[in-house]
């Protein structure tokens, strides 16, 4: 495996690690995965179409405090990886238990990685809405 194939496999299971650490409340991990940059993006289960990462951190910490508890991994997982770009795709399935109550997660998923001075970050993300989650 060349370098910045095991460097984005790193990427992508720290983020997902992140993700299950952020469902107990702590928000730091999610938020060292991702991009501080004004270009970045986020499109997930909420329904919500963010850009920058003031109003992406905001939004991490709003979902940190909702305690969803729960796990979820990737499956059908696809990288590709470029010189500073890397683009996955997946299935996110699993369960989160927001209210005490199980639900159900099998949503489609794409993240976009950039290789910046501090390593591979998250950039944009992409996925298809849970109903549990939805924000106006």
């Amino acid at each position: 495996m060349k370098t910045n194939e095991v460097d984005v496999a790193a990427a992508v299971s720290y983020f997902y690690e992140a993700l299950n650490v952020l469902f107990s409340g702590d928000t730091q991990a999610m938020k060292n995965a991702w991009s501080h940059a004004d270009d970045s993006s986020y499109m997930g289960p909420d329904g919500l179409y963010l850009l920058g990462w003031q109003k992406i951190e905001e939004m991490w910490n709003h979902v940190g405090a909702l305690k969803l508890g729960g796990h979820v991994t990737p499956a059908a997982l696809n990288i590709v990886v470029g010189n500073d770009m890397a683009l996955i795709t997946c299935i996110e399935k699993g369960e989160n238990e927001p209210d005490g109550q199980a639900e159900s997660v099998g949503i489609r998923s794409s993240t976009v990685f950039r290789k910046e001075a501090d390593g591979w970050k998250v950039i944009a993300h992409q996925t298809d809405v849970l109903s549990y989650l939805l924000r106006e």
